[in-house]
């Protein structure tokens, strides 16, 4: 494997970074999954965006500009020979001290990695998931802004043990105020009666592409689309609940915390919005070559 580190592709076991990156050290940095469809890097423009935005917000500076950066995982694709897969970039604050001072790292680090992933099981797309609300809260959004996709993971990770113990693969989390936020990696929406609702980012809900692409493409089918406040409840008497994120895609949602959604299965919405997010996604982006 070939994998982009500071300026050039390396072999995998030279891909190495300092014991002193304040990524390593402290969760100091910023990234992005982005997934590649039939030789295509799909939404490349929106999730680099995204990632400038994040590294702005903690002021990161990134050594590149956006066009270096989408050439780069264009050619970290095309070195891997990926057509379909994810790619993970990743922006540390670099090589510092110990210490928590930033100004002290003289430069960022920038990690590309093009490979394959599934995160869940085929069976589960077809059947559905099973997920536990997580006693661990999401982090208050003026703590750290949902909107920052930031290396520090840890807040999900707890909850992403919680929903393992369980037995489950996911977990529901919740804001300090008991509204719904988002699952461990995904965004989380509700359908009941024809009408889709998910979370609004100040409830801690990450602004995801995927989402919003699920969002735009459910409109242009005809559905009503709403952002607001939303409790378990709200969850619990759905018709329909799915979960959406880069490498997720569209899952269903078929039980939570014992209670079924809708009749157990699968919901027809859910399978309609799945297969026009999976057309649009694999015949659009930026080509490999």
């Amino acid at each position: 494997m070939k994998v982009f580190l500071s300026d050039k592709l390396v072999d995998e076991k030279d891909a190495v970074v300092s014991v002193f990156d304040h990524g390593l050290l402290y969760g100091d940095g910023v990234f992005e999954g982005i997934r590649a469809y039939n030789g295509r890097v799909f939404l490349v423009d929106e999730h680099i965006d995204r990632l400038y935005d994040s590294a702005k917000a903690i002021a990161l500076n990134i050594p590149m500009t956006k066009t270096e950066m989408s050439q780069a995982v264009v050619k970290t694709c095309k070195a891997n020979e990926i057509s379909d897969g994810y790619v993970r970039l990743v922006i540390t604050r670099g090589k510092g001290t110990l210490g928590l001072n930033p100004y002290l790292c003289k430069k960022a680090e920038v990690i590309i990695i093009a490979a394959t992933i599934q995160l869940y099981p085929q069976e589960l797309y077809d059947t559905g998931l099973k997920i536990v609300t997580a006693g661990t809260v999401r982090n208050h959004p003026e703590a750290l802004n949902p909107r920052i996709k930031s290396l520090n993971y840890l807040n999900n990770v707890m909850a992403k043990i919680e929903a393992i113990n369980a037995g489950c693969l996911e977990s529901l989390m919740l804001n300090h105020k008991g509204e719904v936020a988002e699952a461990s990696g995904d965004n989380v929406f509700a359908v009941k009666n024809g009408v889709l609702t998910t979370p609004l980012s100040s409830c801690g809900a990450l602004e995801g592409l995927t989402r919003s692409k699920v969002m735009e493409l459910a409109r242009e089918a005809g559905y009503e689309v709403h952002e607001g406040v939303m409790a378990r409840y709200d969850l619990y008497v759905a018709d329909e609940v799915f979960l959406t994120g880069t490498a997720a895609e569209i899952i269903s949602v078929v039980d939570i915390d014992k209670r079924s959604i809708g009749n157990g299965k699968p919901g027809k919405i859910t399978n309609e919005l799945s297969a026009l997010y999976a057309a649009y996604a694999r015949s659009e982006g930026t080509l490999i070559q």
